[in-house]
């Protein structure tokens, strides 16, 4: 038991989680200086990123702002609920998206879940990785698993998205109620 422990620690060192050895009520993980926090109260019990930098749809989209391009993919807690993805349906380049529309779609094992552009424009480029390897919206939804980059036509529609902390308490609050 002693050497699990003294195992376990040196790893959760390397990997940088703090572990409470109380129980774990709360862990935090710090990832290219984003935070992402399991909460042992949960009902669920799993993971669920939200990285405070970007914001976010009430349909589980995220946008990364540089300049006056977004890029977009579905949340961690949207991957999380879909379960494994087995294929993701990407726009055309050079389509116009409108914010609130469906762009799109994530096949997973267990369900279809359309994907709604949470900001218009032009699409300027799509993730092609996702045709061969969609599996990446699981395992780096916000980093491999972008979806697609928009040059944005109306910049206040930005506003209308929530920042990290609403969006966490907006899901765990849909999650409650289920």
């Amino acid at each position: 038991m002693a050497s699990r422990l003294l195992w376990a620690s040196r790893a959760a060192s390397y990997l940088r989680i703090s572990v409470s050895h109380r129980g774990f009520a709360s862990v935090r993980i710090r990832f290219l200086f984003k935070a992402y926090k399991y909460d042992g109260n949960g009902e669920d019990g799993k993971w669920h990123g939200v990285i405070k930098d970007l914001k976010y749809a009430e349909s589980h989209e995220w946008v990364k702002v540089a300049g006056n391009t977004a890029t977009v993919g579905i949340t961690d807690h949207a991957q999380d609920h879909l379960g494994d993805v087995v294929y993701v349906e990407l726009p055309e380049v050079g389509a116009t998206v409108n914010q609130g529309s469906g762009f799109g779609a994530v096949e997973s094992v267990k369900a279809t879940s359309d994907v709604y552009s949470p900001v218009s424009g032009n699409v300027v480029e799509v993730n092609e990785e996702l045709s061969n390897s969609p599996g990446l919206v699981n395992s780096s939804p916000y980093e491999k698993g972008w979806i697609m980059k928009v040059e944005i036509k109306d910049a206040s529609e930005l506003q209308t998205l929530k920042n990290s902390d609403d969006y966490a308490k907006f899901c765990e609050e849909e999650d409650a109620k289920h």
